[in-house]
């Protein structure tokens, strides 16, 4: 039986994880950030600070709030890309409660 367990457990430490897909916002359209978006279903975007070039910053970004979690919601934001300075995405974001009150 342990035998069977650690194979088990070899065979499924062996599998490929499923990784959220990255990319780089300011190499792409706004319509190809969008679609790419939609496609993976979340992504993470890397691009530029405004405030400081050298700075980069990533975000992970949503098709809808079905890939959020359940104390989460999709919110507007405005993400560069390479034909716009503001494409908009959603980005989830916590919900609060008390505030709502």
């Amino acid at each position: 039986m342990i035998k069977v367990v650690l194979f088990v457990t070899l065979l499924l430490s062996a599998m490929p994880a499923a990784a959220i897909s990255r990319y780089t916002s300011t190499a792409m359209s706004c319509g190809d950030v969008q679609a790419r978006i939609r496609a993976d279903g979340a992504a993470i975007m890397q691009y530029r600070s405004t405030r400081n070039p050298n700075l980069p910053l990533y975000g992970r970004y949503v098709r809808s709030a079905a890939f959020c979690n359940r104390d989460e919601w999709a919110k507007t934001v405005y993400i560069p890309a390479a034909d716009r300075r503001q494409c908009p995405v959603y980005e989830c974001e916590k919900q609060d409660f008390d505030s709502m009150f």
